[in-house]
């Protein structure tokens, strides 16, 4: 780690965009503090270090609150000039049917811990007087979620929670950004076993294109970006006008188990 390097931390940073986000910053100069949980945080650190940044990793649980305390007791002593909270999960299938434990995981990685983070994080930039902070949220954000009722609705917060900072702050030299993702190319519908939905086995963009608009989003320091394809930002700008009961049935079409497209590309 270079102190004449600016410094990013990335959670969730292992693989999918929270990966190709820190290999953003490491091509523009940061050095890099990233978080996951999982095996592939070995490796992300080994490809982001050929990039020439110095490179910590801090593997913790962030659905855990001590896990949480891990990471920020990494940051001490640290001038973290952009923080992005952008771990997440999801679970698919109607909630009925969903085990309660993986319901409040969703809530406990993408609600609570980010608000665990966020408070330290935030109040150690505003001492400073300037500094960035993003959030992963997603065009889920933007509407009602059947069969994934509680993912939609912890990216609800995360948008309205980003939204509010960014008004706190906006007297000061700090940003705020809230960026929102489609449908992308992660492990995000597998591990949420959503691999018998349309949008699980549907064409979906590009994790690199979603992280590149994100970090240029987060250093011109705007408030709100939906990142993707042109379809991902037509889907955003509908979203703004269609009534909730519309939004539904359309999430509904694309995320109730059996709506696969078979081989041919049909429903």
């Amino acid at each position: 780690m270079d102190d004449d390097r600016p410094l990013a931390l990335v959670t969730g940073a292992s693989s999918g965009i929270g990966y190709e986000l820190a290999g953003r910053f490491a091509e523009n100069g940061f050095d890099l503090l990233i978080n996951a949980e999982d095996d592939r945080l070995d490796h992300a650190v080994q490809r982001l270090r050929e990039s020439g940044a110095g490179v910590r990793a801090v593997r913790a649980d962030l659905r855990a609150p001590e896990g949480v305390d891990k990471l920020v007791a990494a940051t001490t002593g640290l001038r973290i000039d952009v923080a992005v909270l952008n771990a997440g999960v999801g679970q698919g299938g109607a909630f009925a049917d969903t085990d309660l434990a993986d319901d409040l995981a969703i809530v406990d990685l993408n609600v609570a811990s980010t608000v665990r983070l966020a408070k330290p994080l935030l109040r150690d930039i505003l001492t400073r007087g300037e500094g960035r902070m993003a959030f992963t949220s997603s065009i889920a954000a933007t509407m009602p979620g059947p069969f994934q009722p509680v993912y939609n609705a912890s990216k609800s917060f995360v948008q309205s929670f980003a939204e509010a900072l960014r008004n706190e702050v906006k007297d000061t030299d700090v940003t705020i950004t809230v960026f929102m993702p489609g449908p992308t190319e992660t492990d995000f519908f597998r591990r949420a076993d959503m691999g018998d939905t349309k949008v699980g086995t549907s064409e979906k963009d590009d994790a690199a294109d979603v992280a590149g608009q994100a970090y240029d989003a987060i250093m011109h320091g705007r408030g709100k970006k939906v990142t993707g394809s042109l379809r991902t930002k037509a889907q955003g700008l509908a979203n703004k006008v269609l009534p909730d009961s519309a939004k539904a049935a359309l999430h509904r079409s694309m995320a109730e188990p059996g709506t696969a497209e078979d081989t041919d590309g049909r429903d």
